[in-house]
């Protein structure tokens, strides 16, 4: 199969009723925690794309056995530092950048030292933002220029720290916390506000953690060295993924959609308000609490009219994987949108605020940008017509699907390179548009 798609027509309207791709965060998480849990969990709807498949083969790598059997994964824990662990071992994290800053933090009371490499994509990734305080707490962690590969070693002296982490970076708190489960005393971490599946995941464990909150900043407090049970789980549809298809919605002619069992964590929807103050109709219904988590199903109508939008920063951490789709909903709102302070973008799989300044230029779209701010100047008649080529970078699933969304919605003959992205986070993507009636060759 060729590594590129062609989409030659608009989608047509559409009424569907879509189920969406388990939330790859929670994945990961249930299973680093699993594999750090006294017994067997068993961790239903896991999301089997590469990131979570190379959790898996970390965890064995680490001593960690686990089976699957319809549908339901079985992982036997052995509890906290339970890893047995081999000389000379190297884990592949792959494109994941979750996967190899949490693992980093589990590893910190290692016996022998650990490697951990990654892809062409993740070895540009700075990991100056975990290495730091694991050093502190008193892993020995060795790296040239903060890049991958990493080699760490963990001591029996490790010690509790107070550390304030101000980016507002999910893995960078997870890691701490994870790191604290081997840690003696009370770590905590002074944290701004981002998404908290792992604080949530522990709290549903019982785990010995607090959470203070004052206004954009949170006290995390962990005591380590307890021991939590095995658990059962079953991990929810993505946001993240779902948000494509919010978009791919808003801009359709006469069209509807409900996405089914979306996790709504408040730390995670900031696209469902930035759209609404845009001028969408998104509507949550039949709101649930799970573990911690809260469920819903998304209802979502296209919209003739989208107003501009002066995003406020506080909303960034609760969309920030999400901008690139936000972008292209501003390309066709009237006025002027204005988005503040996105340089974390350019810390994720590419640069992300660079090439979405490039993409819009492409489209035709009048795009400023200074520093870590850019406004886009929308154009609510915009279509296209011509040849587009999208080429390849480095693996970043979310440019390629950005790319479908638009020559689904805008229209002109598109060449997408890079199909095999999306196994990284979402390898059902392109099944869904078919459902929807999207030709694609």
């Amino acid at each position: 199969m060729p590594n590129h798609i062609i989409i030659k027509n608009k989608i047509k309207s559409f009424d569907k009723k879509i189920g969406i791709s388990p939330d790859k965060s929670i994945s990961i998480r249930s299973i680093l925690l699993a594999s750090q849990a006294v017994g067997v969990s068993k961790i239903s709807n896991l999301l089997e794309s590469e990131d979570v498949l190379n959790t898996l083969k970390t965890i064995k790598k680490l001593g960690i056995n686990f089976t699957k059997k319809g549908g339901v994964y079985k992982i036997q824990g052995f509890g906290v530092n339970g890893f047995n662990i081999s000389k000379n071992t190297t884990i592949n994290a792959g494109n994941s950048g979750t996967l190899a800053r949490l693992v980093l933090g589990l590893l910190v009371k290692t016996k022998f030292k650990v490697k951990i490499i990654g892809d062409k994509s993740l070895s540009k990734r700075d990991f100056s933002r975990v290495i730091k305080p694991l050093k502190i707490m008193g892993a020995h962690i060795k790296s040239k220029d903060n890049l991958l590969p990493i080699e760490i070693s963990g001591t029996r002296f490790l010690r509790p720290i107070e550390y304030n982490e101000n980016i507002g970076s999910a893995q960078v708190k997870s890691c701490i916390i994870l790191s604290a489960l081997n840690t003696p005393g009370i770590t905590i971490i002074n944290s701004k506000v981002s998404r908290n599946h792992t604080e949530l995941l522990l709290k549903f464990l019982k785990y010995p953690i607090k959470i203070q909150k004052k206004k954009n900043i949170e006290r995390i407090s962990i005591q380590g060295l307890n021991q939590f049970k095995a658990f059962d789980y079953t991990v929810p549809g993505d946001i993240s993924s779902a948000a494509f298809f919010i978009v791919l919605t808003i801009l359709s002619e006469n069209s509807r959609m409900v996405i089914k069992n979306v996790n709504i964590n408040k730390s995670r929807i900031g696209i469902i308000t930035i759209l609404n103050k845009m001028g969408g109709k998104i509507k949550l219904k039949k709101i649930k609490n799970y573990n911690g988590e809260k469920i819903a199903d998304i209802y979502v109508k296209s919209r003739k009219i989208l107003k501009s939008i002066n995003c406020p920063p506080s909303l960034n951490s609760s969309a920030i994987d999400e901008f690139l789709i936000i972008f292209l909903a501003a390309a066709k709102a009237e006025g002027i949108s204005k988005f503040k302070d996105l340089g974390e973008l350019n810390k994720k799989e590419s640069k992300r605020l660079d090439l979405a300044v490039q993409f819009l230029k492409l489209i035709g779209i009048k795009v400023k940008r200074f520093k870590n701010n850019i406004s886009i100047t929308g154009n609510p008649k915009l279509k296209l017509s011509g040849n587009f080529v999208m080429k390849d970078f480095l693996k970043d699933h979310r440019i390629f699907f950005l790319s479908c969304i638009t020559a689904l919605t805008l229209g002109g003959k598109w060449k997408i390179n890079d199909r095999d992205s999306i196994k990284s986070s979402f390898p059902n993507f392109l099944n869904i548009l078919k459902i929807l009636g999207a030709k694609i060759n």
